[in-house]
Formats: structure tokens, sequence, C-alpha cells
């Protein structure tokens, strides 16, 4: 593209914005054309996520509201060209596409296995010759029987009349994978042959796109899903930065803790490595709908969102981090649904560690912990098949896809599918929650805490064997370093 060319293009995108009919108008023009959202999604690089915040009142930006809008302008001319047309004939068979809309497929013709609309004494069948396509070969040989030629073309004898059950229909030449993890296979090995089979650059495309991939999956996932989730909510003051290069107001109670009293002696220290910590962070608590106010002092176990409490005291810093993290201000913070269900759970039985914390207010909505479950197992299943297989490729894939959905999913020009800073916040610190209980655990079972730093790196004195399970499983843990503190005793003498 020359200078001019591209100058050419800014002006273009610039100027006007394409005009859009009104959302009922967008989805009736696709419904008429008899096309699926998941078609139009691919057609035009998005997501039927998106298509369906299109035919709800969402209007599209840039270079993809002009294609939207020639698309449908498209549509529109190619409907008003076909006055009177009559309306097909009920199909006797239905197939659904990728978004689980009704497709009319007719069922393929007993003798060519072509789509034939007739039938004849209950079989789909060609009414002529002329209609019926060149039948597929049989998929056994005949035997070699040899047979009496006709003795003229006039002589020959009909069709048979179809005495079984229909065939199958012929395969469809496109078919999405059957399954989520179908889905990550298949993605990985396409880049591969796109890249010749060269590992180091077909992993540098799959992380570029593992953001659109990880979206797509997720709307694979969510298919049939009980619960309308909202993209793009209202949201309160408290979760918008303050400044373009800030932060909003809510805590993640990241911990970053080290023991500074160790007992007497000369000591060697285990890092330990937790693997897919957000990964396993996935199943949490997550509000559905819009987040709603509230200033109720008890919390809803049925709803989940952010909370500004008062944090109790924490009397056990010497052995155990606090569950808020290293925070030196005093008084009210925002939370997330996680800290205070770890709050609230270390202040009661059989745990009995702190004072329950005091909640002033709360943003909240109906949740789940399983709405993104179905999401999280796919991208389990195929780290696991990576790691028994050996394929690095697919591994760093799968990291970046769980990774930076997270990351993403607060304001970023990365991710314009999800805008959830709830969500990003909230399983952020679910992971951080989750090792926080890991090193309760090992406190539990008599191993020293030395460290506890972010979302997968616990530091212990001890047998940490008999408390967790070695491997690189997301159940698992594996050693990042060792490395030895303290003091020798016989040099205090």
């Amino acid at each position: 593209m020359s200078d001019f060319d591209a100058i050419d293009s800014l002006l273009a995108s610039v100027g006007p914005q394409a005009e859009l009919p009104d959302p009922a108008t967008r989805r009736d023009l696709r419904e008429r054309a008899h096309l699926s959202k998941a078609h139009l999604a691919r057609v035009l690089g998005v997501s039927p996520s998106t298509v369906t915040g299109w035919e709800s009142g969402r209007d599209p930006a840039g270079e993809t509201r002009t294609k939207y809008a020639y698309l449908l302008d498209g549509l529109a001319a190619k409907l008003a060209t076909e006055p009177g047309t009559p309306p097909a004939p009920e199909p006797h068979h239905q197939d659904t596409d990728d978004d689980g809309e009704t497709l009319a497929v007719p069922p393929p013709c007993v003798l060519c296995g072509h789509p034939a609309t007739r039938q004849v004494e209950g079989f789909p069948q060609h009414l002529t010759p002329a209609d019926c396509h060149n039948p597929p070969p049989p998929s056994t040989p005949p035997a070699a029987t040899p047979t009496p030629a006709p003795a003229s073309a006039t002589e020959q004898s009909p069709p048979p009349r179809p005495t079984g059950r229909p065939q199958s229909p012929a395969r469809r030449p496109f078919r999405e994978p059957s399954t989520p993890a179908d889905l990550i296979h298949d993605t990985v090995q396409h880049t591969l042959a796109e890249h010749a089979g060269n590992m180091d650059t077909a992993t540098a495309a799959l992380l570029k796109k593992a953001i659109p991939d990880a979206m797509h999956l997720l709307d694979q996932t969510r298919k049939g899903a009980r619960y309308d989730v909202i993209a793009h909510p209202w949201l309160p003051d408290i979760l918008k930065k303050q400044t373009s290069r800030g932060a909003d107001q809510i805590w993640e109670a990241r911990p970053k803790w080290t023991r500074h009293d160790l007992p007497p002696g000369h000591h060697e220290i285990t890092a330990l490595d937790i693997n897919g910590a957000y990964l396993s962070a996935l199943k949490t608590h997550l509000p559905i709908g819009q987040l709603e106010h509230s200033s109720h002092p008890t919390h809803d176990r049925r709803r989940a969102g952010i909370h500004l409490i008062t944090p109790p005291a924490w009397p056990h810093q010497h052995e155990l981090p606090n569950p808020i993290g290293q925070r030196d201000e005093p008084g009210p913070l925002w939370i997330t649904e996680p800290t205070l269900r770890l709050l609230l759970r270390l202040s009661g039985p059989p745990y009995n560690l702190c004072a329950p914390p005091q909640i002033h207010e709360s943003y909240t909505s109906g949740a789940t912990e399983n709405l993104l479950e179905k999401f999280r197992i796919a991208l389990k299943d195929a780290r696991d098949t990576a790691i028994e297989q050996g394929d690095t490729v697919t591994l760093e894939y799968v990291k970046a896809m769980y990774s930076k959905f997270v990351s993403t999913m607060g304001e970023s020009n990365y991710n314009r599918e999800l805008y959830r800073p709830d969500w990003m916040h909230i399983i952020r610190s679910q992971a951080f929650a989750n090792l926080w209980m890991k090193a309760l655990k090992a406190h539990n079972e008599g191993l020293t805490v030395v460290r506890v730093m972010g979302t997968d790196e616990l530091h212990v004195i001890g047998d940490w064997h008999r408390v967790f399970a070695e491997g690189r499983g997301v159940t698992e843990v594996k050693i990042k370093d060792t490395y030895t503190a303290g003091t020798d005793p016989t040099t205090d003498q």
C-alpha cells in the first residue's frame, strides 16, 4: 500500500459512519435470508455473540460496521427483488447450525444420496432420472458375478423400489468440530500446516489470536446454557479507572508475604509452583447480569459481586499472610466475592481465625459457580492432552487463551466482545484465595510456610510430598526452586 493509499484509508475511517437499520430489521433480514448468526459471524470475522449484541441494540464501529451495513443492504436488495416468492415447502428433516438455530435440510434421496423434497411410500426420492444425481459408489465392491447384458435400452428395469432404511445424508463439506477440544486441536493443526510445521512461527501466530479464539471457544461452550450473560452491562464508578493509566477502586487481595522469623536452625526451603492457577480460578461465583446496589450488612450466597467492607484484624501475621493481602491503608475497602467468602469462611468453624468482616454495601447480581465450567474443562482437557503428548505448541496456546481471557475482560483494546471488569477482578481474586487456602493446608499439616506470592508461588519448610502431589496437572504442584535459609546453631555458641 502506498503512502497516499494509507492516507485515503485513514480519511475514510474518520468519515461518516455507515447507516444501519434498527436491530429488529437486522434480525429480520438475517432470518428471512435463512442465515444463522454463526454464518454471519464467520463472514464478518466476529463471534456469534457479537451478532446477537448487534441484533439487540449494540452497534459495531469502524470497518466492521461498514461491512455489516453492506451485508444488510445486500440482503435487503436481494429480498426486495423476490416479491411473491412462495414459501419453501416444509422440510421432512431438520438440522441445526453451529449457533443452535434450525436449518431446513431436505433428507437424502435413497438412490443418489443428494437432497430430495419428495417421498415415495415414505422414502425420500427423486421422481425422474433427470433429477437424480449419479448415485454414490457402493462402500463394498460387489462380488464379481457375471450378469447378462440387457437386450436393449427399452428393456431395462426401472429403479428398484426402496425396501430398507434411507441412506445417511452425504457428508457436509465443512463442519465445525464436534467438541470444544476438537476446536482447539483443529486450530493448532491448521496453523501448523499454514506454517509448514514450523513450531516457533505457528506458536507465535496462535498467541496473537488467542483472545478471539478464546471468545469463540466460550461461545461454543455456552451453547444451550441456562443463563443469558450481559457482556457489556452498566458498571458503577468504582469499577471504572480513575485515570487513563490508573486503576479502579477494587482490591484483589493479591498475597505478597514473607515470614521473617524462621524457626532456629538451618533449613532447606522448597519453592512450589501451583499449576494452572488462573485456569482453576475460572471456577468461581460470577455475577450473571448487571450489578445492583444494596446496603445490607449480610451476605447473600445466591448472589456475587463486589463489596465494601471493614476487614477484621488478623492476629496470625507471623505464621500466615493476611487474607486481604498486604494493605497498609486502614479503613473500609472494596473487595471481590472470593475475598469476602474467604474471610467469612475463616471467621467460622472449624477455623475461627478471625472475626467476620463488616459489610457496608454491595453491588451484586444473581450468580453461579458453573458459568465458565465447560470453558474451563475444555481448556483443562486440551492442556492435559498436550502435556501427555509433549505438545508444547498446544500447551502455550491454551495457556495464552485462559490467561489473556482473564486479563482482557476489563478495559482492553484486544477484547471488545466481553467487558466485565467485575469478572476479571473476581477470577484473579479467586486465584489468590486458592493459593491462600493451599498455604493454610500446608500450615495445618505441619509445614512451615515461608513465603506466599501472587497466584502460584508457595515456599515451605518440611516434607511437602505428604501434603501436595507432584506433577504438572492443575491439582498438582511442581518444584520451582530450592534454597537454604536460617542460622546454623553451632555458629551461635
